[in-house]
């Protein structure tokens, strides 16, 4: 089975992005369930669609999951810049049960 896909819309020079950057990549990603990886985008990235653009530029960082299991994209409620890393691991499965459960 595919992982699904953790989406960090983030921007260079932005200091929320940057933590949750690190603190995400920091955790280690393959004891979710179900498993997931993460992908860090730039925002400001000639690869990134318009809509997107529009949709998140004034509201960085923001956790997007592309599931596959889903079958949609669903962005995640905000993250406190606060979480350590092992409550952001908490946080994290917290909602992907939420969502896989009410599904």
């Amino acid at each position: 089975m595919n992982s699904e896909v953790l989406i960090l819309y983030s921007r260079k020079g932005c200091c929320l992005c940057q933590t949750l950057e690190k603190k995400l990549s920091k955790i280690c990603l393959d004891n979710f369930n179900p498993s997931i990886v993460l992908s860090i985008v730039d925002i400001d990235s000639n690869k990134v669609s318009l809509d997107i653009k529009m949709k998140y530029t004034n509201v960085v960082p923001v956790i997007v999951l592309d599931s596959t299991i889903l079958l949609k994209k669903i962005e995640l409620p905000r993250v406190s810049p606060r979480l350590k890393e092992d409550m952001l691991l908490s946080w994290i499965q917290k909602n992907l049960n939420i969502l896989y459960e009410t599904s």
